[in-house]
């Protein structure tokens, strides 16, 4: 295994890597800038969008042409071409001390995202599907900041994050329909050294990988919830994972430059940087594109 770090740029807050198979391009976000980065999987061809608001994630449209990312204030659409963004809904418009964070696209092309309240203390978030038709469904509520929104091989199964709960959750989830039933608990959290769980993938054979936010490890789980791999990352400030490249066996690694509140810790010289983690082994799955 060999840790590399791909860009040093520096996001005051890295987030949400998500590697596009048929663009071959590496995308991730700089949550408090408002910024959607873009590169090649060795980190050639850097450019950048900005966005008006703080952006939680993102995801490809299903022509390329642009992505559906989830603002501070609601779901959005952002032109590639023109730099454009056009509000969807927004779903939280009554709570302004919220914000919408972390999303992905399940098998039918429906984009799950989570709010948070921005102190991360209150449950007052929820989980939301943004369907292909622009219809958003609340699917689960009392939630203090969402995070590591993935799914099984075969999209039967949700997994999902309440970052301070000290857990990760599992769904049964219906691919027809976009619910959600069944909550459970499918792994706890070890968060001695003050650590929490923040994003998430799952790989080909079926295990989650998640990033331990303030503690600079990234934790591999088997499919029955048990812990298979710890790998410790050179700064602690890690925010979320996923595989890409050519042979999707490359593990991106997301960090943040700056804490959002001064209870956490700093990192050195390497903080906010993307990091690339080499000869693991193991593969990942391609992430669907938002649309029908």
């Amino acid at each position: 295994m060999r840790i590399e770090v791909l860009l040093d740029v520096k996001t005051t807050l890295g987030e949400g890597p998500l590697w596009d198979v048929d663009q071959q391009r590496l995308y991730w976000i700089d949550s408090f800038d408002g910024r959607v980065f873009r590169a090649t999987a060795d980190g050639r061809e850097l450019r950048a969008w900005d966005v008006p608001q703080k952006i939680g994630s993102m995801a490809l449209r299903k022509d390329g042409s642009g992505a559906v990312v989830s603002l501070a204030r609601g779901f959005h659409l952002l032109d590639f071409k023109t730099g454009d963004v056009e509000l969807i809904h927004d779903p939280e418009h009554d709570l302004p001390n919220n914000r919408i964070n972390d999303g992905k696209v399940d098998k039918r092309g429906r984009f799950v995202a989570g709010s948070m309240d921005t102190m991360e203390e209150g449950p007052n978030g929820a989980l939301y599907s943004l369907s292909t038709d622009f219809k958003v469904t609340k699917l689960d509520s009392g939630i203090i900041c969402s995070n590591g929104p993935c799914w099984s091989p075969d999209g039967t199964i949700f997994y999902f994050t309440d970052t301070w709960s000290g857990e990760i959750s599992a769904y049964d989830y219906d691919q027809d329909t976009g619910s959600v039933s069944n909550r459970r608990t499918f792994a706890k959290v070890d968060g001695s050294r003050g650590g929490a769980a923040d994003g998430s993938t799952v790989d080909a054979e079926g295990c989650l990988w998640n990033a331990l936010v303030y503690d600079g490890r990234l934790v591999r789980y088997r499919p029955d919830g048990s812990v298979d791999r710890v790998i410790e990352m050179p700064v602690k400030k890690v925010t979320s994972v996923m595989f890409g490249g050519p042979d999707l066996d490359v593990l991106y690694v997301t960090s943040m430059a700056k804490p959002p509140l001064p209870r956490f810790p700093g990192d050195g010289v390497l903080r906010g940087s993307l990091f690339a983690i080499h000869d693991l082994g193991i593969r990942g799955i391609p992430e669907p594109r938002f649309g029908g």
